[in-house]
Formats: structure tokens, sequence, C-alpha cells
């Protein structure tokens, strides 16, 4: 479904992205960890086209969606982002967050984009929220109305950007639950987190990235039971001190 090939990115003068390569099959969930500033966060910007690569090429479908001329929009009706932060409308309620994007974008009357809001709402526990504003939300509450404002986009991928690390831990569990259930319905996903325990239960394929390279990948037994690269074993080591596993 998606080919990143030797993607580098340049921040003023700095390299963030050093000639990533790695594919995502359909139905499959990607985990991506590695120390703050390994850029792991730039790598899904790049695919949702938040930032634009220096050198090599994104592929979705086949397409190559970093080309100058391809249609940003048209590329993003198939991708669906979460950030840490919600990023909801304060002054819209759940429904009329939920429903904005397929209405405007999609064109999809409001009658049935309000349905499927209800549908999404109802399925992720949170039905009875729909008439609220975000500020009355827990930030579970609000982080989980934002994937489902995601899934109203109805995209072929989802990218998930820690959006449990903003989170109260008591409230990280609900968030968890989301994602497993999409992982189970069949959504291909790539996930930035520090979650580790989660990450290795729930991950088709684990990517160690460090200083914007991606050093290590595999499935989650190889890269967490028997890792090859000296730096993978390095951060696992300050990941099981610091209580993440």
């Amino acid at each position: 479904m998606l080919t990143i090939d030797g993607v580098w990115k340049t921040f003023q003068g700095h390299d963030v992205l050093k000639g990533i390569d790695l594919e995502v099959r359909p139905h499959e969930v990607v985990s991506l960890i590695g120390a703050s500033g390994s850029g792991k966060s730039t790598l899904l910007r790049c695919v949702n086209l938040l930032e634009t690569v220096d050198d090599g090429a994104i592929l979705l479908d086949g397409e190559d969606i970093t080309d100058p001329r391809v249609n940003v929009d048209d590329v993003r009706k198939r991708l669906g982002i979460v950030f840490q932060s919600f990023n909801l409308f304060p002054h819209m309620t759940v429904l009329d967050n939920i429903t904005l994007a397929p209405r405007r974008v999609l064109k999809v009357g409001k009658e049935r984009a309000e349905e499927q809001a209800h549908e999404l709402l109802r399925r992720f526990g949170l039905e009875n929220k729909a008439r609220d504003y975000p500020d009355r939300l827990s930030g579970g509450q609000q982080q989980r109305v934002a994937i489902v404002r995601a899934l109203a986009m109805q995209p072929r991928l989802m990218l998930l950007d820690e959006v449990t690390s903003a989170l109260d831990p008591q409230l990280v569990v609900e968030v968890l639950a989301i994602i497993r259930e999409l992982k189970d319905a069949g959504m291909t996903m790539i996930l930035t987190t520090h979650e580790m325990s989660f990450c290795r239960d729930i991950s088709d394929t684990v990517c160690f990235l460090d200083d914007g390279v991606l050093l290590e990948k595999g499935p989650p037994e190889q890269l967490f039971g028997a890792p090859e690269h000296a730096r993978t074993k390095e951060f696992l080591r300050s990941v099981l001190h610091s209580g993440r596993f």
C-alpha cells in the first residue's frame, strides 16, 4: 500500500531523515520507535504531505504522492492522521467536528454524514457525547473523538503520532483499546509510540529510528527479543529502566 523510498528531509541544514526505506502492506500495523528527535513524527508528516521531502519518493497505492504535480487534497482523502494534541475545533460540538470534513471535502450530505458519525461514536462508546463541546470531555475522550473524526473520512491508511503521550496514565487504556479495535478490523496503520508493551503486542513490524536513520526493523518478537544493532539494544535498555515495558 505504501512505499517510502530513500526519503531525506532537511531542516535548516540539519538532516532529520536520512534515506528512509519502508514498505507497508495492506492491513499491517507498523510502529515507529526511537528517542525524541529521531525523526518519527517528521516521517509521518512527510507521508501526509505536511512536509515536503528533499530527496526520495513516497508511493501510495503505486502513485508517487511526492510528485509536485500531485493533488495534495486528493491524497489526504485517503489518509487519516491523528496527533498527540487533539486539534478539535473548540467552538463545534463533537458531531460537528466529525461531520465537517466529510461534508466539505467528500461532499457527503448532512443527514448521511451525521448518520455515519453516530455509527462511529456508538462503535467507540461515545454516542452520548455527540452534542457536547470538546471542553466538556476528558483528554481520553477528546483523543477518541479525534480518531473518530479521522475515521469519518474512510481513510485507506491511518497515521497516529504519539496519540497517548498527552494523556494521564488512566486515560491511555481507552485510547489504546480503540487502536486495538482498528487493528482487529483490518485498518492499515503507522504509529509512533513510547508505549512499548502495547507496541510489542499490536505491531506486525517495529522500526527503530535513531538520528534520522532507520537502523533496524522486524517483527516485534525479533526486535524486542533479539535486537541486532547496539543502538537498538541501548534504547530498549533505557526504556526498560524507565518502566515503559
